[in-house]
């Protein structure tokens, strides 16, 4: 498996993932005292205990078990940020650029170095195991998930997986790839049956996390919600013990999505270790009762506490066992990470000139810029759903852009938003939850960074428990930057007080929708309770009241609802009639676009690929009044574009985390060079994706498109996307000097023939010359990543593994290597060839 290229005196080696993690060498004996350590502990447990260890203890641990010395093991999400046990600002989290960005990188190396950050945040919350990282694949552009995984191509997503886990592991603390298998989209997920022929599973949904358990080892998986050819993921004793343990060598834990485990007996019997979140499972008591009735052998308990055990050995919990991990990797500045990845991440899809001038970025010094769009001002920087975290701070691009150019340079327009619902309340509030009891006293008080409350389990106060627990009051002021009518409402189930100003404006209850999953049913559609006039700069306060009801509880323990808001909605033309002015003053404009978290977000998947809002509008508007525009578009998977041909340059900046502003006046100035390529086709309308169905029927999604995804289903279609997988454009140009192939490795010359610094990632695919099993046109065999000055020549070394000639054949159920005659292509993208190679193998 391919990784960044090192410079070795010109030549640059992309490096094997021989350096797995894994316990191999000299930590040979470790690994054995900590078998022994297991196998001690094991032996000193009654049935009761085991399977009260594998039910948990509460919504993110597992028990303590002091008898033989094992502490409670501590999960939490963290494919971008690790929140902890709760999820609260008063604990705040490095928040890292999304997994797609992370993606967009092409580097496993600097997702190497983002696991390791992560496992300082982890290790600083007192976390044992990240919930994280997802590997499922981009199917359709639909998915509303996306933002969260890596990419559309199993190559490209299993090498950067690799490095996460890896990354993680380094710091010692454990890893759980998710969502095994086949997790691919929101749409009924915990009851879809995903119909998918032998084939596309093995090279396309599998593939992933086979190359992590092979070249990173983690410690941990996560089986999905969903069915896979009719058996549930949790039970699915042929993917989980025959393939991922048996023929991967899986010696992990097996951890359920959360509420996922549904039978005691088909769970255990199908290798899931732990049923999360605890303490009311399908596991403890029933687990013991199925044992002592006869239904489950006890040896399967076993396993599936050795398992637990060899978790806690490894990260340290467990007395008498050495951890893997004895002197964590050297610290890491969060910021400064978070800062580069948002910047390698960025993908440049387009930088014209105007009337044949120079390209439109890097913006030349001394020109001013008119910004543009209310996603400038109120940044995105992370999705919605399990993965949010509070960062300590964030930057926005106004304020990125704010500080890097002199003063006078910069105007700000709002242009148009891109919604024009209500939000969680955020700019202007300063609130806090107060928690009480039946009769009215106060539990205890929490701070709120915004409106949203998502207590979920022991998530609380300090004080406050969910059986004391009967309702909870946000409350606080709220200062306005606007004048005008301000809309409040509410969003959840249940009953609502809302006081603003001293006069309650609402008091009545919102009931259940047509949502079918909870993260779509308390974070569905705001509802507008009243508009109340208020004056900028003159702070008010606020207050909802919401009486917890067992009616509208929530399916595990949770208090979760939202205080939102909208300021005073201007004439929508007026505002883009502005910002027109602004862009014509300026030299360069610069709009930036978005995606809310009501179209991209977990729980649900898309309608459509369109921007929410009038901001396809104000871009064209914009770029009529100014031809050298720029677009920057923060969404976590493909929007339609259909003025991309009308404008000077796009910046795609996926959700860049919390220094993505700072990130990007990086780039728009030149002081840095946008390092991203595409991990996912950008089509040109959803009507041209090849796949797009996402929506069961009768209960069943059918994979029918085969092992036809991605590009590789775009290539077989004969269609033409916006932009291809692969495509990124930097600041400076290469010439690909020469190429030299091997059925173990490529070989590629390069210069850089531009005037500054800059790095390419050099795509290696493969393309049969004539196919006797149908396969796509070419697919995605390798890469690496070289660095070079200007003028210099680099030389990238990429091996090309054995799966790359290799097909699942359903027949002899196994893989099966194809001879012949392959073209070599070393590629700038998937639709850029700069060099080619006949190999023949």
């Amino acid at each position: 498996m391919a990784r960044p290229a090192r410079q070795r005196g010109g030549t640059a080696v992309a490096e094997t993932s021989a350096d797995t993690g894994a316990d191999t060498g000299a930590d040979a004996g470790a690994e054995t005292v900590r078998e022994q350590a297991v196998e001690a502990a094991l032996a000193k447990l009654d049935l009761d205990t085991k399977a009260r260890l594998l039910a948990g203890q509460d919504m993110w641990s597992l028990p303590a078990l002091p008898e033989i010395g094992l502490k409670s093991l501590v999960m939490s999400d963290g494919p971008i940020g690790v929140r902890g046990v709760r999820w609260t600002a008063d604990d705040p989290s490095v928040a890292l650029p999304s997994p797609t960005a992370l993606a967009a990188a092409w580097d496993p190396a600097l997702a190497r170095r983002a696991g390791r950050l992560l496992a300082q945040e982890a290790r600083r919350k007192g976390v044992h195991v990240l919930l994280a990282p997802t590997v499922n694949l981009h199917r359709t552009p639909l998915g509303g998930r996306h933002f969260e995984a890596y990419s559309e191509d199993p190559y490209l997503t299993g090498v950067i997986g690799t490095g996460y886990v890896q990354g993680v592991q380094d710091g010692g603390v454990g890893t759980t790839v998710k969502h095994f298998v086949a997790n691919d989209a929101e749409t009924d997920r915990f009851t879809v049956d995903n119909k998918i022929a032998a084939r596309p599973l093995r090279e396309l949904y599998l593939a992933p996390f086979e190359a992590i358990v092979k070249n990173a080892h983690p410690w941990g998986i996560m089986t999905a919600y969903n069915q896979v050819n009719g058996v549930t993921m949790t039970e699915h004793r042929r993917l989980v013990n025959d393939v991922l343990r048996g023929e991967w060598g899986f010696d992990g834990f097996n951890v359920s999505d959360w509420m996922a485990a549904r039978s005691t007996t088909g769970d255990i019997e199908g290798g899931l270790d732990v049923a999360m979140p605890g303490p009311h499972t399908v596991y403890g008591e029933a687990l013991a009762a199925a044992v002592r009735a006869g239904e489950v052998e006890e040896t399967a308990v076993d396993t599936a506490v050795r398992n637990v055990l060899r978790l806690a050995a490894r990260v340290g919990a467990l007395d008498g066992a050495p951890p893997a991990v004895t002197e964590p990797p050297a610290p890491l500045d969060g910021d400064a990470l978070a800062r580069e990845i948002a910047r390698r991440g960025f993908v440049l899809v387009r930088n014209e000139g105007v009337r044949g001038g120079s390209p439109a970025l890097p913006i030349p010094a001394g020109r001013t810029v008119a910004l543009i769009g209310a996603a400038a001002r109120d940044a995105r920087v992370l999705g919605g759903g399990s993965a949010q975290v509070f960062p300590a701070h964030t930057v926005s691009p106004l304020d990125g852009l704010t500080a890097a150019l002199p003063d006078g340079a910069l105007t700000f327009s709002v242009g148009a938003d891109p919604s024009d619902e209500l939000a969680p309340a955020g700019q202007g509030f300063t609130l806090r939850a107060v928690c009480r009891d039946a009769e009215g006293a106060v539990l205890g008080e929490g701070n709120l960074p915004g409106g949203q409350v998502q207590w979920i389990g022991d998530d609380l106060p300090a004080g406050v428990t969910h059986e004391a627990l009967a309702s909870v009051e946000v409350v606080g002021t709220f200062t306005p930057r606007e004048s005008g009518e301000h809309s409040f409402g509410t969003r959840g189930l249940g009953a609502f007080t809302l006081t603003v100003a001293g006069e309650t404006v609402y008091d009545g209850v919102q009931t259940m929708g047509p949502e079918t999953d909870p993260f779509e049913a308390f974070f569905g559609a705001p509802v507008e309770r009243a508009k109340v006039a208020l004056t900028a700069g003159e702070t008010v306060e606020v207050s909802l009241l919401h009486p917890l009801d067992k009616e509208f509880a929530t399916p595990l323990p949770a208090v979760m609802f939202s205080f939102v808001h909208l300021g005073p909605r201007r004439d929508p033309d007026e505002l883009i009639a502005e910002a027109v002015e602004a862009a014509r003053a300026a030299d360069t404009a610069v709009v930036v676009v978005a995606t809310t978290e009501r179209v991209e977000s977990e729980g649900f998947d898309r309608k459509d690929l369109a921007l929410p809002g009038r901001q396809d509008e104000l871009v064209r508007a914009v770029a009529a009044a100014n031809p050298n525009t720029v677009v920057v578009v923060n969404a976590g998977s493909p929007v339609e574009m259909d003025w991309r041909e009308d404008v000077a340059a796009i910046l795609l900046s996926w959700f860049p985390g919390q220094e993505g502003g700072a990130a990007l006046a990086d780039v728009l100035t030149g002081a840095e060079e946008p390092g991203g390529r595409l991990p996912t086709t950008w089509p040109v309308a959803l009507a041209d994706a090849p796949v797009t169905d996402v929506t069961p029927t009768d209960g069943e999604l059918h994979y029918d498109e085969g092992v036809f995804i991605g590009y590789r289903a775009w290539d077989k279609a004969g269609a033409v996307p916006a932009y291809a997988f692969g495509h990124g454009l930097g600041y400076t140009t290469w010439s690909y000097d020469s190429l030299e192939a091997t059925p173990e490795r490529a070989t590629v010359r390069l210069t850089n023939t531009g005037t500054r610094t800059g790095r390419e990632v050099v795509q290696i695919y493969l393309a049969p010359a004539s196919d006797p099993v149908e396969r796509p046109a070419r697919w995605l065999a390798g890469f690496a990543s070289v660095e070079a000055g200007a003028g210099e020549s680099v030389e990238a070394e990429i091996p090309l593994p054995r799966r790359a000639f290799e097909i699942w054949d359903e027949e002899r159920n196994g893989w099966s290597f194809v001879p012949g005659a392959y073209e070599v292509r070393a590629a700038h993208a998937l639709d850029d060839t700069r060099l080619t190679a006949v190999l023949e193998v």
